[in-house]
């Protein structure tokens, strides 16, 4: 898949900008808070209608605007050329493709594969479980209809449920009401995250060779909240925790306290790993994404690089781009250009929200 043109309107610090996209390559240059991570945002909001930066689409509308929109031109291996159209409000979102409205987003995703690489990575080895549940929700919803509804559907019942004992509302029979939901859902994501980070984990080891001398094991580990994805299992598991949930006043098993481990050469990468092992490492779990994503879909994806060249050495850089796709395009971002060895690019300047295009050479 090639994105041709991207048109942003209203989408957080930019007013206006439309980019002609030619060849593989884009480079989007600039200072820093000039746009050029909500240019990349917005290019990335395609695939699941879902910002890397944030869950409330209410910050990806500009400060005394009603809404945003957001318009694709792409060519795509199974569609030829493509338009699509994202309306964005406070209150929810409007898709459109090919000028007839989408009303069901399941049917969006798997169709146009984006996956970003970000300076905010190095979270996914060093932050919190909640940073890797949500890149892990952003990757499996993208491809997978099954996974959005599921998790869908169990963030509503839990969000209910701790209503309830915030409210000190402790009554079985209420509680209940929403496990029966709750517990379903629940088994659907534990199956689904399973499966996903199994095959996620093949292909990360191979992207990490390419990525270092090769000689290193890396793997990827599920550690689930709840070990079985049996629903009967997990409702007991519910029942039998009511009066400790009601101390807390939240819900203290499920899917939403879930995590995964990232391991080199059989250590926690968190712990024991080097700086420059874990900024390999999470390069190596976005190639492997990438790869995953192809695979899934049948679609080549949109790399989106967000200022993270520039924090490389020129070995880990150059072990980047043989590690990645040459047939993919690459759309980044830096304050700086890239090298002149690594090919063409066409190069945009980001000044204050708006793209200029700057002349080869």
């Amino acid at each position: 898949m090639r994105l041709r043109r991207l048109t942003l309107h209203h989408f957080r610090n930019v007013g206006f900008a439309t980019l002609e996209l030619a060849g593989g390559r884009q480079f989007i240059v600039g200072a820093n808070g000039q746009g050029k991570t909500s240019l990349l945002e917005a290019a990335g909001y395609l695939t699941a209608l879902r910002s890397f930066r944030t869950t409330e689409n209410k910050l990806l509308i500009s400060h005394g605007q009603p809404g945003a929109a957001l318009a694709y031109v792409l060519e795509h291996e199974r569609q030829q050329e493509t338009h699509v159209t994202i309306k964005l409000h406070r209150e929810g979102k409007e898709l459109w493709s090919d000028q007839a409205r989408v009303t069901k987003f399941a049917d969006h995703l798997g169709r146009f594969p984006t996956v970003v690489f970000s300076s905010q990575d190095l979270m996914l080895v060093r932050g919190s479980p909640a940073h890797r549940r949500r890149w892990l929700d952003l990757t499996l919803s993208a491809m997978d209809a099954d996974y959005l509804r599921a998790l869908q559907t169990y963030t509503r019942a839990l969000a209910e449920r701790n209503a309830l004992l915030k409210a000190g509302r402790t009554e079985a029979a209420e509680l209940s009401a929403f496990e029966q939901t709750l517990a379903p859902a629940a088994a659907k994501l534990i199956t689904l995250r399973a499966s996903g980070l199994a095959a996620l984990a093949v292909t990360l080891q191979a992207a990490y060779a390419r990525l270092t001398d090769g000689g290193e094991a890396v793997s990827l580990t599920y550690e689930p909240n709840f070990a079985t994805g049996e629903a009967e299992a997990l409702l007991a598991r519910l029942a039998a925790g009511r009066a400790r949930d009601a101390q807390f006043r939240t819900t203290l098993v499920g899917p939403h306290r879930d995590d995964f481990q990232l391991m080199v050469k059989q250590t926690p990468a968190k712990d024991f790993a080097s700086e420059g092992q874990q900024r390999s490492l999470v390069l190596a779990l976005r190639v492997a994404q990438a790869a995953w994503f192809q695979e899934k879909s049948g679609v080549r994806p949109v790399l989106l690089a967000d200022d993270v060249l520039g924090e490389l050495d020129p070995q880990r850089r150059a072990r980047f781009w043989s590690a990645i796709d040459p047939e993919s395009q690459v759309i980044a971002t830096g304050t700086q250009l890239p090298e002149a060895d690594r090919g063409v690019w066409q190069v945009f300047e980001a000044i204050d929200g708006a793209f200029t295009e700057k002349a080869a050479g």
